[in-house]
């Protein structure tokens, strides 16, 4: 897919590498040799750029002192960030992950990693954009709801979904995501059996989708269903999202673990998590989850 990207390294035969793996792909580069350069760049023109690929180590500013003012930023909240780094320990992946790189690549990497990565922090992107636009403008009527009950079958139904619940928010343009990401999790996972490693092979080999309308069309998948609840609560919307799956250890993905932080996937939870919902909380084995919205004001 096209893309405006933002290269940011110290080291100038870095900014060389990236340039040759990339010279060949629909992206327009933008290089940047420090960190006070890129924060320039970036202030200039947040919505220039689609996302950035940020080395960590750097004199001046550093890559996790950028990438905290970016985050700070509410211009800048929504940008998929990319840290490269040699500095792989569990710790700093770690800091770097709650800072907001949700994306990793350990230096050295190979041209097939670095587009992996790249497609899926664009493809994520692209989806929330979306998502977005999906919604329209019926938040008052929505909000004189006294309770509802969805259920869907496919992850165009996850996202149709999501984006008119999402209507009833707060902030709609973050909850639109977190609804998204679990109610396809709900699909994918859930009712369809596609764990975390299968899909990361599945993103590397560009089969994600074929493999789930693969599976959407089997016997026994066909009245498999993933069903929202939402219903008014006194500090906003309480929502309950079940599948039919026999669920999954929930627990490891609360947080994105180091060493999955290099994958193009397992991340839909901790974004939800983090920024669509005041409370999360898994029931029994996995596939019910109860959360809390924060309300729009009427």
């Amino acid at each position: 897919m096209s893309a405006s990207l933002l290269v940011i390294d110290d080291e100038p035969i870095n900014l060389e590498i990236i340039g040759e793996y990339l010279e060949d792909e629909p992206f327009e580069l933008t290089l940047a040799s420090s960190g006070e350069q890129a924060w320039t760049l970036l202030d200039a023109g947040p919505d220039k750029y689609d996302a950035v690929v940020l080395d960590r180590m750097m004199p001046g500013m550093s890559g996790i002192q950028l990438l905290r003012r970016m985050k700070s930023d509410p211009r800048m909240e929504r940008l998929p960030v990319i840290m490269q780094t040699a500095a792989a320990a569990p710790e700093q992946v770690a800091e770097g992950l709650a800072a907001g790189a949700y994306y990793y690549l350990i230096k050295p990497y190979e041209r097939t990693t670095l587009l992996s990565i790249i497609n899926a922090a664009l493809e994520d992107l692209t989806r929330w954009d979306d998502l977005t636009q999906r919604m329209s403008h019926n938040v008052l009527a929505l909000s004189l709801m006294s309770e509802a009950n969805f259920s869907v079958r496919t992850l165009e139904e996850a996202q149709a979904v999501a984006g008119l619940v999402a209507q009833v928010a707060a902030e709609p343009e973050t909850a639109v995501m977190g609804l998204a990401e679990l109610l396809v999790n709900g699909v994918e996972h859930g009712n369809l059996g596609i764990d975390f490693s299968t899909k990361s092979r599945l993103k590397h080999e560009e089969a994600w989708g074929r493999e789930v309308e693969h599976r959407l069309a089997l016997p026994e998948n066909q009245d498999k269903r993933v069903r929202l609840h939402l219903q008014p609560d006194d500090e906003g919307w309480k929502i309950t999202i079940s599948d039919d799956g026999v669920g999954f250890d929930w627990q490891s993905f609360l947080e994105v673990a180091p060493e999955r932080a290099f994958a193009p996937n397992g991340r839909g939870i901790v974004l939800a998590r983090k920024l669509a919902f005041t409370q999360m909380t898994y029931k029994g084995n996995g596939n019910c989850v109860e959360l809390l919205m924060p309300a729009a004001r009427r």
